[in-house]
């Protein structure tokens, strides 16, 4: 497998952690072509990209991963998801001019939140099985964030290094095994070498490279990994479920010219409904589901 857009696992058998790395190129200049939102914002959503790629590494996902910034203040959507087939897609939106702050509690206002859902499927005829975990902003940065989230929830130490420029986007995460594997000093081993790496060579370094340089003093050990791409989950029945969603009267207000078009903001496709159509979407009855509070 190459090196590009590719998740590699792997395992510190003597310090008892584990680990994945992240590199996206291709398919975050797919992503990031879709809008320029400014330096610090077009970082964060790569950052996420990254983030939401790497926790697929680490948690059981048979459908779909995403992390989404949940607030009211400049930076009004942020959101990254990674499937289980390794296609990626993300997205931001922002209130006003472009903010020069990369300061996540003040792009984020006030009680804001980030989500991580994984949604898996369920037995044919049933609606996925949704996971959800929220974690607060205490920290001014995603990857802060992430690791508050990680010892909040699943009381794992972690740690993430996350980076984005123009062209690449990455991640890597360590996090000590459950239980007592491992020996007694192997987490602050690995955190002290994981100190030494910098956003630039997460992103510049070759995986093998990476890891040997890091660690190849603790028998670094890699697991396997799978490809990348970007690829949105879009479709005619999802845009149907959202108008469905509107109600009738925004959904009937959404035609013009005798049509209604909604177009994906992920990968620009353009979906066409017809009056009758709407008014035959709005006599189906509207689907349930119930999410479970944590991320599991």
């Amino acid at each position: 497998m190459h090196d590009h857009d590719a998740l590699t696992r792997f395992l510190l058998p003597a310090a008892g952690v584990r680990g994945v790395r992240v590199h996206l190129d291709q398919s975050w200049t797919q992503v990031r072509s879709r809008d320029d939102h400014g330096p610090a914002v077009t970082e964060l959503l790569g950052e996420a990209l990254a983030a939401a790629a790497l926790f697929t590494g680490h948690a059981k996902v048979d459908g779909r991963l995403s992390v989404q910034l949940r607030g009211q203040g400049a930076l009004r959507t942020l959101f990254a998801e990674c499937t289980a087939a390794g296609t990626v897609r993300g997205i931001a939106q922002v209130e006003g001019e472009p903010p020069a702050s990369r300061d996540l509690r003040r792009l984020g206002g006030d009680d804001a939140l980030l989500a991580i859902t994984i949604e898996n499927p369920s037995a044919p005829g049933r609606d996925p099985v949704r996971y959800q975990g929220l974690v607060g902003l205490e920290a001014d940065s995603l990857a802060g964030a992430f690791e508050g989230y990680f010892r909040q929830s699943e009381q794992l130490p972690t740690r993430i290094l996350l980076a984005a420029d123009d062209s690449r986007a990455a991640g890597l995460l360590l996090q000590k095994l459950p239980g007592d594997e491992g020996d007694e000093d192997g987490w602050n081993r690995a955190s002290l070498l994981f100190d030494t790496l910098s956003p630039g060579e997460l992103l510049e370094l070759p995986a093998a490279t990476l890891l040997h340089r890091l660690f190849h003093e603790e028998g670094v050990q890699v697991l396997g990994g799978r490809a990348l791409r970007f690829g949105c989950s879009c479709s005619r029945e999802r845009v149907s479920s959202m108008l469905r969603s509107l109600g009738g009267e925004e959904a009937r207000a959404a035609v013009l010219d005798g049509r209604a078009e909604v177009r994906c903001e992920f990968c620009g496709e353009r979906y066409h409904f017809d009056p009758e159509e709407i008014e035959a979407l709005l006599a189906q009855p509207e689907p349930t589901s119930d999410a479970p509070a944590g991320l599991q």
